[in-house]
């Protein structure tokens, strides 16, 4: 044992620190019930949420608790959301009639089946692809319909297309926004959207902003679900993103959704949009 006062010199430390600082390690920790419920939600979304949503989330359970904390918290802890990854590119050049960017970059829609989008993703593993076409109503961000297939033949924008018309009620005609990727260049896939009489919107060539909301979903998705998993087979992929979907309408809260899930913010008696 070497004595104190040797220790505190070789250190440069006041004795007077020395004291206050054994005694504050020595008082309870008067957030040990914050980080457990912040640990809680963070564990229970499988890492998927930052400090806002955690916050959000905790705000839903009856805390009273300030972003600031939360984040600091959860820094202190070492609780980090996951990173966003890059994106599968479907454009081939001019193979089809293209159409104008009838969105503007206008990602909000004051009601449902308004204004779509969707895009189609690539996976790998273990040498093999599977392709995922969702389609996402902009009221929400709720994914309306989806499709996977092995390969990215037209027919995986096909089956997506007919569950997405399954949504709609008979008056109405949201528009469907794309970047110009091959499949929605097809006369095939025009003419679907012609006989329902939905209008096509394309994003401007290679600006992944123009499709901004499609762009995010497939970033999350991989960022929760594809990178932190270790998938062995594309059937064991496929069915952890039908689950993940699900998770994402109906439980994944969103903030600009008033702390809602797309799901619950369309459900809510009464509700009324901001817009």
């Amino acid at each position: 044992m070497h004595p104190l006062e040797g220790l505190l010199e070789l250190a440069k430390l006041p004795r007077s620190t020395f004291y206050y600082r054994q005694k504050a390690a020595s008082r309870p920790d008067r957030h040990a019930a914050l980080k457990e419920a912040i640990k809680a939600v963070f564990d229970s979304h499988k890492g998927r949420y930052g400090y806002r949503r955690v916050t959000a989330q905790l705000r839903q359970s009856g805390r009273r608790v300030n972003h600031k904390t939360v984040q600091s918290l959860m820094a202190g802890m070492g609780l980090k959301s996951l990173v966003r990854p890059k994106k599968y590119r479907s454009y081939r050049g001019e193979v089809g009639r293209t159409a104008p960017d009838l969105l503007q970059r206008k990602f909000s829609a004051e009601r449902a089946n308004r204004k779509w989008v969707t895009d189609v993703t690539e996976f790998s593993v273990a040498g093999d692809k599977l392709y995922l076409s969702p389609v996402m109503d902009l009221y929400n961000g709720e994914i309306l319909a989806f499709e996977t297939s092995r390969r990215p033949l037209f027919k995986l924008v096909d089956n997506m297309l007919t569950k997405a018309f399954a949504r709609l009620d008979e008056d109405e005609r949201p528009i469907l926004h794309s970047d110009q990727g091959w499949q929605y260049q097809m006369p095939a896939f025009q003419r679907r959207l012609e006989a329902r009489g939905l209008a096509q919107s394309m994003s401007r060539k290679g600006n992944c902003l123009d499709n901004a909301p499609m762009e995010s979903f497939f970033a999350t998705l991989k960022s929760e679900l594809f990178h932190p998993e270790r998938f062995e087979t594309i059937q064991s992929l496929d069915t952890a993103i039908v689950r993940y979907i699900d998770y994402y309408n109906q439980r994944r809260i969103k903030l600009k959704l008033k702390g809602l899930s797309p799901v619950q913010y369309r459900t809510q008696p009464l509700n009324l949009p901001d817009q």
